[in-house]
């Protein structure tokens, strides 16, 4: 196993509007992944298989697949062996997330184009050149904006090259992925766009949905609140970490709730931002929507010290590795539907 946790990053530090909520932690760099490093995200069905760009913006560029360790409170400390290729996608850039049937979708970079991979693919099943469809300069990044948040399943897609966000929307092609419909031209975000990750109101700091831009040009992350479209209002831009070095693909841990990014050159590291709300209700253990007596049971099944062994921690609620009185009090002030 590979564990490397630095809580001093290289100069990084979240900015003071922020520092009371969030801490920034470096993973350091990813045994196996050949620099330097492109998109970030989690696989769709294995949330402790990160994916992640390599070799990026050249023509050997690829997806590695690298499994993660965690500790007995779910956060990400290191990496446990070394990073396997999971998909060829030559000039990858920014931009790595998952879109409608578990399609993944990839940026590249000087070629302007956006590619989608069918579960199973071991390279690109589809490519769509941006230019033919107005979107000028390159890529950048992408993402979908997820449900619950406004303008939920739209395409944003940011160009490093001018730093543009536009908007589009995906129809099927009949092939199994999708063409890009329509892309708009919406606002100018500055900074060299590189990851671009979605944030619901009522997280620490953030009153209103947000969406958090990470800036290559400027060595920092940028956060925005968004309109009724899901775009981001420039005048509410707020700068989240600074003293970054080359910042660029970003996703959310689906377990945590970590904002992770990665650094294109800069060390080659991937970084996290902690304090960020984790998904689901903690108080759920079996996710089936509601806190009810097959929760307690699993709490009870589990009750002392967490595993040292595997991180295993079902019933852990407040996060402490151990499961005792105070998680028992946390379900029960939880029971009932979710």
């Amino acid at each position: 196993m590979a564990s490397l946790v630095s809580a001093a990053v290289m100069g990084q530090s979240i900015t003071p509007e922020f520092a009371e909520s969030y801490t920034v932690v470096d993973l350091g760099s990813i045994p196996g992944v050949p620099t330097p490093y492109g998109g970030v995200t989690f696989k769709w069905d294995e949330p402790d298989v990160l994916l992640i760009g390599g070799a990026a913006n050249s023509l050997n560029g690829a997806i590695y697949a690298i499994q993660v360790e965690r500790g007995c409170d779910n956060f990400i400390t290191g990496f446990i062996g070394t990073a396997e290729l999971f998909a060829t996608a030559p000039r990858i850039d920014g931009g790595l997330t998952y879109g409608p049937d578990n399609i993944l979708f990839y940026t590249t970079y000087s070629n302007n184009t956006i590619g989608q991979i069918k579960p199973g693919s071991t390279e690109a099943d589809r490519v769509v050149e941006l230019g033919p469809l107005g979107v000028t300069g390159s890529t950048g990044s992408l993402m979908f904006v997820p449900e619950g948040m406004p303008g939920a399943g739209r395409l944003k897609i940011v160009t490093y090259s001018g730093s543009n966000w536009w908007d589009a929307t995906i129809a099927p092609d009949r092939n199994g992925t999708f063409d890009i419909i329509d892309p708009t031209l919406v606002v100018n975000v500055g900074g060299g766009p590189e990851g671009v990750v979605y944030i619901a109101a009522g997280n620490p700091n953030f009153l209103a949905d947000s969406v958090l831009i990470t800036k290559y040009g400027q060595n920092r992350v940028d956060a925005y609140e968004v309109d009724a479209n899901g775009d981001p209002i420039l005048s509410t831009v707020r700068p989240l970490v600074s003293g970054l070095s080359n910042p660029e693909g970003a996703a959310f841990d689906p377990v945590s709730g970590d904002f992770v990014f990665s650094t294109f050159g800069g060390g080659n590291r991937l970084l996290l931002v902690r304090g960020f709300e984790a998904p689901g209700a903690a108080a759920d253990l079996n996710d089936d929507g509601v806190v009810d007596v097959f929760d307690l049971l699993i709490l009870l099944s589990n009750w002392g010290l967490c595993s040292e062994v595997d991180g295993s921690c079902a019933g852990d609620i407040n996060g402490d590795c151990v499961v005792d009185v105070f998680d028992l009090l946390a379900l029960l002030s939880s029971w009932g539907t979710v």
